[in-house]
């Protein structure tokens, strides 16, 4: 199975005031095409941070992010963000929803971004929506939503654009036992019937279980590797 990106000798080190924070030390990771990984560890462990620099949301302090063998972060600003809306599904804890749009609009809002037209981004997000069993909710807003509802807006909006890899933090953190259930059986559907690459990231050991391989994160390193 080839490798989908590659993390080299990343550290993240943030400054507060005369503080340093340091969030990641001197990782080495790779992601396969097809992985389905959980990352789990205490508040604090870098996991988010990890996550970020992974999907070309924060600039690594040191090393090197290699996606198909190009550094990510050598590009300019305008080209990550292209990278990032074409080939990263990001799905966040509080959803990110854009109270003022309906559930179809904010699935499409990625595919407008790439200068999709109307027509052709709301027909593939009717279809998403469909796939997730929400599509009578496509003219609701965000407020008319249940959580699990309001999620799997989030992972319709994730893959309007098809991207390699859905990115999760704490996905199922604000949902109740049925929701977050519901949400992981998506995920691993996602992973089997249309090989997304995924990763999750959670402080849930019984949620990190579902992935095919979990690693434990502490301290800003990746301490041990369980396969499922």
């Amino acid at each position: 199975m080839n490798s989908l990106i590659e993390l080299r000798n990343i550290s993240k080190v943030y400054q507060s005031g005369k503080e340093r924070i340091v969030a990641l030390q001197q990782e080495s990771f790779r992601l396969k095409e097809n992985d389905f990984l959980g990352i789990v560890g205490p508040s604090g462990a870098g996991k988010s941070t990890f996550l970020h620099i992974l999907g070309g949301l924060e600039i690594p302090t040191q090393g090197e992010v290699l996606y198909k063998n190009k550094n990510i972060y050598a590009l300019k600003d305008s080209h990550i963000c292209q990278w990032r809306n074409r080939k990263v599904g990001f799905v966040f804890q509080f959803y990110h929803l854009l109270e003022e749009l309906t559930v179809q609009e904010n699935v499409s809002l990625p595919s407008f971004l790439l200068c999709k037209d109307r027509k052709t981004a709301f027909k593939k997000s009717q279809s998403l929506l469909q796939y997730l069993d929400i599509l009578d909710k496509k003219d609701c807003f965000p407020s008319e939503l249940s959580g699990g509802q309001k999620q799997k807006v989030a992972i319709a909006r994730a893959l309007i654009n098809e991207p390699e890899m859905i990115l999760c933090d704490e996905p199922t953190g604000n949902l109740d036992e049925s929701s977050a259930r519901k949400i992981m059986d998506l995920l691993s559907l996602l992973n089997k019937e249309k090989g997304k690459t995924i990763v999750i990231v959670t402080h849930n050991h019984e949620i990190a279980k579902e992935a095919k391989t979990v690693f434990f994160m502490k301290g800003g390193r990746i301490i041990r590797q369980s396969n499922q």
